[in-house]
């Protein structure tokens, strides 16, 4: 069986919204034929000359990584670099690029939830939240009768009215307006004129659609309306995850999890903090956290995981009395994050497609050496 690219595509995009991923970010389709029939699929956490092997090896058509291939501008892709050679190979196979980043980073669930439930915790939310899409709200008054299922169908073929997969929501509550000079009556005298207040959300970046939709469906020539901004609320979506173990467990221990818990690399995992300092709220952030290493301390956790912790930065932070530190390497903190993706699109496909997990460690890193 066999599904198309596209809808491959779309089923990750729905999983890791392009729209979450940072500005400097280059996320998505890097090569391929959205129309051409998918059978197997590779997920890896590098686009790598090693799992590019592995995904033509085994006859992928799609290869999904979490690190991109391109993230920096290039003029070119020319087979005698070492970039462009992946991408001449994985076209001259037939075979296809996807990268999810940032944008995996802050979905719910995304990288860090699948590093958190690898550990065994019982998540609490994320390390750094992002907020909801910012709405408004706008209220209207019209007069009793059709107009009201006018304005109301204007309001929502602009963008009003959305909330989650429902269209078209909105709240109505009878009462009276009063005017002179009305478009209804007459000229000079007080009117009173039985209306419904008409209350709809909107993204606020529709509010100008939905304005300009309101005064040409509105039978008044100069309507009545206020437009709110709501206030911004905490989303499931961001970077890092908090949570806490099953039971208190002493760092040393904590170290020892979070090194079965994880592919082996040279890198290995590291601690920093007193061996017995009791750990049980943890935050965690695959890939390089060491940005959010003051949040991770505001968050009043006992320990946090993370990858590419620098010198300075970690021991400022432990000088600072913030909670224990765990450095593992790069690539393992983000590798279980693959499993999570290859769900989503068998989860999407139905069975149609075949999906593999990549178990070729790809970290930098080859040797680790301790003087004995």
């Amino acid at each position: 069986m066999t599904t198309r690219l596209a809808d491959v595509i779309a089923a990750l995009e729905a999983a890791y919204p392009p729209a979450l991923a940072q500005d400097w970010d280059a996320v998505g389709l890097v090569c391929g034929d959205p129309a051409d029939e998918v059978a197997s699929v590779l997920v890896a956490v590098d686009p790598v000359p090693a799992t590019v092997d592995e995904a033509l090896d085994t006859g992928a058509q799609l290869l999904v990584t979490h690190h991109p291939l391109l993230l920096r501008g290039v003029h070119g892709v020319g087979a005698d670099t070492p970039k462009g050679a992946l991408v001449h190979r994985l076209v001259r196979a037939g075979a296809a690029l996807f990268t999810a980043h940032t944008n995996a980073d802050a979905a719910d669930p995304g990288v860090s939830d699948a590093l958190a439930a690898a550990l065994g915790m019982h998540l609490e939310g994320p390390l750094e939240g992002v907020p909801t899409a910012p709405l408004d709200k706008i209220v209207t008054f019209v007069p009793v009768g059709p107009a009201i299922t006018a304005v109301h169908e204007a309001l929502a073929a602009a963008g009003a009215g959305e909330i989650g997969d429902y269209s078209h929501c909105s709240f109505a509550t009878a009462g009276t307006g009063q005017f002179k000079h009305p478009t209804i009556g007459e000229v000079g005298n007080l009117e009173r004129v039985a209306e419904t207040k008409l209350e709809m959300v909107l993204p606020r970046g529709r509010r100008t659609a939905v304005v300009a939709a309101l005064r040409t469906a509105h039978p008044y020539e100069e309507p009545a309306f206020d437009v709110f901004e709501l206030a911004g609320l905490p989303s499931s979506r961001g970077l890092g995850r908090v949570g806490t173990l099953p039971q208190p467990e002493p760092l040393h221990a904590f170290a020892e999890r979070v090194a079965a818990a994880l592919p082996t690399t040279a890198w290995g995992v590291r601690a920093a903090g007193d061996p017995q300092r009791p750990v049980r709220r943890v935050a965690v952030c695959g890939g390089a956290g060491d940005s959010a290493l003051s949040t991770a301390a505001a968050a009043g956790v006992d320990a946090y995981v993370t990858a590419d912790l620098r010198h300075h930065p970690a021991s400022e932070h432990l000088l600072a009395q913030g909670p224990a530190l765990v450095d593992v390497a790069h690539w393992a903190s983000e590798w279980p994050w693959c499993r999570q993706a290859a769900d989503v699109v068998l989860a999407a496909q139905g069975g149609s497609v075949e999906v593999r997990v990549s178990t070729r460690c790809t970290d930098p890193w080859t040797i680790g050496r301790n003087r004995e």
